[in-house]
Formats: structure tokens, C-alpha cells, sequence
């Protein structure tokens, strides 16, 4: 086996490492000050190619899901908030790109690739997390138009983001009555709750968006009614492997300013790095996202290959990557001592920001459940 990766894919990754490095680490703590996403810096991942990764190469860059997790990998060493919001834009540009018309792609996928139009993933209801076939908005043909009513809740880029991937549900109850609707900003309508406030994602806004008599173009359905909820489950096995490929990055970061941190602080009359306890800690950590990094790419090699264990491969390493690395990253939070507590190591920030990994694109007990059930039918 090969695990080795091209020159083209180490050049994807030393690419948005460097962005990170050099464009995001500096100002990931301002922008959580200032709880803002950086507009300057998505137009320029825009204008890199990372805004469509996976698109086809007519609108987008054309890339593998291995490539978006070297992306997503590479730019969360220096903010995961903010490289988790473009894995969510993606994903929409993604769905679009897979289910919708020749003109719904000609229309929408130009200024989602520049981020001149910016997308948010609107699926989880107040009453409808993890049991998402049983979410209750509604959207009625009525002549020429869709009419939606509902409200979907805790929405990255709510108020932010130029269009709104919703599902809706259009016919009986159950996973099959459920279609996926494009939504304007600015739709008469659509309005936006207040902003929630959160432990982790400073930087990106989070809220409900609700519709209420909210009227579209029946045109703007994406792919055939009553295959929503079946459209955001292949969606969210691109997802998972994204957001964990996002825990990946800032989780790396957080092991290398340990590193730094032992080799340059001293303790009793000697560098904590000459500590063997402290050394075991070191190995564990990098064993965890080495065992981490070659999971998440299998699973983004078996996705890419439509591999029938594909959805399986996706769900476990969606658990296994997002546990570990918010485990190395409190880890890291200890070995800096009381210095890892405060805001300006940048540890404290990270730890917050990893823990919703665990929860977001499906709760890591639904990925449990996912995986069970593809075992047991196997």
C-alpha cells in the first residue's frame, strides 16, 4: 500500500499550511475579539480555489475529497473557526455542484467559487437534531413558487451568508418528504434570530434562520422533490470528513507549541522535555493524530472511489478523528500549565473551538449508530 502523497497534493497542502501560517494564525485571535469573519481573507481562499474544492472543474477547482482534507487539514493549523465556516460553504457549493440543474450550476456556482456569494447548510430544527428525517418545516407549491415556513436553528453564517441551502419538507413525513430548497438573502420572508453565544466558533455567526411566508421560484428546488434528506446525507459524508480534517489541523498545531513549549521551559533544574512522563505524553498525542491522519484518508480515498463502505468509512473516522483530537488538544491545554489557560498561547482558543466537532454534521453517538447499523447489516 501507498500512503504516500503526490507532489501535486504535498504542494495543495503546503499551500494552505503557508495561508495559515501567514494569513490566519496572527489574526485568529482578533477575529474572535471582534467576533467577525474576515471577509478580505475568504475572498482570497476564494481566489485560491478553495471555495470549491470538489467542484467540477467547469466551475470549481475540481479537486478529490483527499485534496479537501489536505486543504481543510492545512488551513486550520491557523484557524479551524474560520476553515470549518468554508467546509460548510463547500458543502453547499458541493450539493449544488452533484443535484442541481445545468442552470442552477451556471447560476449559483461562479460566485460561490469566488465567495462573492457565500453559503450556509440549513438542516437541524429546534425540535430536530440528530432525528432529522422528522424535521417539521414545511414548503407548499403554490402556482409558480415554493412558499416555506419553519425555522432551522443553529445555522453557521446565519445573517452572513448570501444563500441558504434548506431542507424543507414538501410531501409525507419521513425521510422522503423532504426536498432541498435554495434561499436568497434578502428573500421577503427570511429573517435571522439574534446571534447565539457560544464556547467555541467566536467568529463565525451562529443563529435561526426563520422563514416565515417565505416565497421563492419553484426553480430554485435542487434536484427532484422528496430527495432532500437523501441529497443532505451524501452531503454530510464529504462534510464529516472535512470538519474532521479541520479538528486534524488545529489539533497538529496544538501538539507542535507543546513541543515548543517542553523544549523551552525548565522546572526543578531541568527542561520539562527531559521529562519521561512528560515525553510519553508527546508520543500519545502524535501517535493519536498519525493513527488519525491515515483513517481520515482512507475514508476520503474510499468516498472518492465510491467505495460501497464508503458512508461507514466516513462516519468512523468522523468519531475517531474529532475525539482525538480534541483529547490532544486538552492535553496540550495541560502541558502548558496555566499558560495554556490564557487566550494569548492560542490553546485555550483551539480546545473550545474543537469540542462542537464532536457534535456538529452528526453527534458522534449518531456515528456510533451509523456504523453499528452498516455492521450489522454487512
Amino acid at each position: 500500500m501507498d500512503f504516500a502523497l503526490t507532489d501535486e497534493q504535498t504542494q495543495i497542502f503546503d499551500l494552505a499550511r503557508d495561508f495559515a501560517v501567514t494569513r490566519m494564525a496572527p489574526q485568529a485571535q482578533a477575529w474572535e475579539e471582534e467576533k467577525a469573519l474576515p471577509v478580505e481573507v475568504l475572498a482570497e481562499l476564494g481566489a485560491l480555489g478553495m471555495a470549491a474544492i470538489t467542484v467540477r472543474d467547469d466551475f470549481g477547482t475540481g479537486l478529490s475529497r483527499l485534496d479537501a482534507t489536505l486543504i481543510f487539514e492545512g488551513l486550520s493549523y491557523g484557524c479551524p473557526s474560520v476553515s470549518a465556516f468554508l467546509s460548510i460553504h463547500n458543502m453547499v457549493a458541493g450539493m449544488i455542484d452533484v443535484f442541481g440543474s445545468p442552470a442552477q450550476r451556471a447560476e449559483r456556482l461562479p460566485g460561490l467559487a469566488t465567495m462573492e456569494c457565500v453559503a450556509s447548510y440549513c438542516l437541524t430544527e429546534p425540535g430536530s437534531g440528530s432525528d432529522a428525517a422528522a424535521l417539521r418545516m414545511t414548503a407548499r407549491r403554490d402556482g409558480d413558487d415554493l412558499v416555506l415556513d419553519g425555522t432551522k436553528s443553529f445555522i453557521s453564517g446565519a445573517g452572513f451568508s448570501d444563500l441558504y441551502l434548506v431542507m424543507a419538507r414538501t410531501g409525507e413525513p419521513g425521510s422522503k418528504g423532504i426536498s432541498a430548497i435554495l434561499v436568497d438573502k434578502g428573500t421577503p420572508g427570511l429573517s435571522f434570530g439574534a446571534e447565539e453565544r457560544k464556547m467555541g466558533w467566536i467568529a463565525q455567526p451562529t443563529a435561526e434562520v426563520r422563514f416565515d411566508a417565505c416565497r421563492v421560484p419553484a426553480t430554485n428546488l435542487l434536484g427532484e422533490p422528496g430527495r432532500g434528506f437523501a441529497y443532505a446525507m451524501q452531503g454530510l459524508d464529504g462534510g464529516r470528513l472535512s470538519i474532521s480534517a479541520c479538528a486534524l489541523g488545529a489539533a497538529q498545531a496544538t501538539l507542535d507549541k507543546s513541543v515548543r513549549y517542553l523544549k523551552d521551559r525548565s522546572a526543578f533544574g531541568q527542561k520539562l522535555a527531559d521529562f519521561q512522563a512528560l515525553q510519553f505524553r508527546l508520543a500519545d498525542m502524535e501517535t493519536a493524530l498519525q493513527a488519525s491522519r491515515i483513517f481520515l484518508r482512507q475514508a476520503a480515498w474510499k468516498l472518492d472511489t465510491k467505495a460501497p463502505d464508503a458512508t461507514k468509512f466516513c462516519a468512523m473516522a468522523k468519531r475517531f478523528v474529532t475525539d482525538a483530537a480534541f483529547d490532544v488538544a486538552n492535553q496540550a491545554l495541560q502541558l502548558h500549565g496555566g499558560y495554556g489557560y490564557l487566550a494569548d498561547f492560542g490553546i485555550e482558543k483551539i480546545v473550545r473551538d474543537l469540542r462542537v466537532h464532536q457534535i456538529l454534521e452528526g453527534t458522534n453517538e449518531i456515528m456510533r449508530l451509523i456504523t453499528a447499523r452498516a455492521l450489522l447489516a454487512e
